[in-house]
């Protein structure tokens, strides 16, 4: 089971994502969150696999509590927002969190990304994909090259640069004409060399770098 805390304060709201993801067999709701303060509190106590974050809340915003529950490894973050260009994704992703999806996304493919970040391969609502990486892409670039980078094996850079185009893991291996299989492990050793959580927090690497 996939047990989920979610973290929204419209009680309306929240108690429909609660009854969407109960509708699935292979996830659990473990606890319920009306602000960002209660779901840091909460994912320490129930220490659920992931985190379901609305990115808008009182008295903490999602974005301060999926930096301390990514910082303590409490859970994964999965973001969930009314805008798909709000400036506060970029500072969740950076912050750690794990996917991005927005509101209105159907309640299939909610399952379906919660069962995505699950399995630690990460999600991006596809609408904003291209936005994303559109807006990176079109800023400056000040991150340094972290030292880490520099041990990174030919093969490793050749999937962030992928990543940071935002590919899944299949046509990653398409790309570079290699097993799926395969890229996942790549996947996993650079997001280890590089003290990274998720392949999103790669993504955004990548496009901070202008790999």
């Amino acid at each position: 089971m996939i047990r989920v805390l979610v973290a929204e304060d419209q009680s309306a709201v929240r108690a429909g994502l609660v009854l969407i993801l109960n509708s699935a067999p292979d996830i659990e709701v473990a606890g319920e969150a009306e602000d960002g303060e209660q779901a840091v509190a909460l994912a320490r106590e129930l220490r659920p696999d992931l985190v379901l974050m609305d990115i808008q809340m009182p008295r903490l915003d999602g974005v301060s509590a999926t930096r301390a529950i990514v910082a303590e490894a409490l859970a994964d973050v999965l973001v969930l927002t009314t805008f798909d260009l709000d400036a506060y994704v970029f500072g969740a992703l950076r912050a750690g969190a794990s996917g991005f999806l927005l509101k209105t996304t159907e309640a299939k493919d909610l399952i379906e990304g919660v069962r995505t970040v699950a399995r630690g391969e990460g999600t991006i609502a596809p609408a904003v994909t291209r936005r994303l990486i559109a807006e990176f892409a079109s800023g400056p670039r000040h991150a340094p090259a972290p030292p880490e980078l520099a041990t990174l094996t030919r093969r490793e850079h050749e999937v962030l640069r992928r990543l940071g185009e935002g590919l899944s893991n299949a046509e990653i291996a398409d790309r570079l004409d290699m097993a799926e299989a395969t890229v996942k492990t790549h996947v996993s050793r650079l997001l280890g060399k590089l003290g990274l959580r998720s392949r999103v927090q790669a993504a955004v690497l990548a496009q901070e770098l202008g790999l």
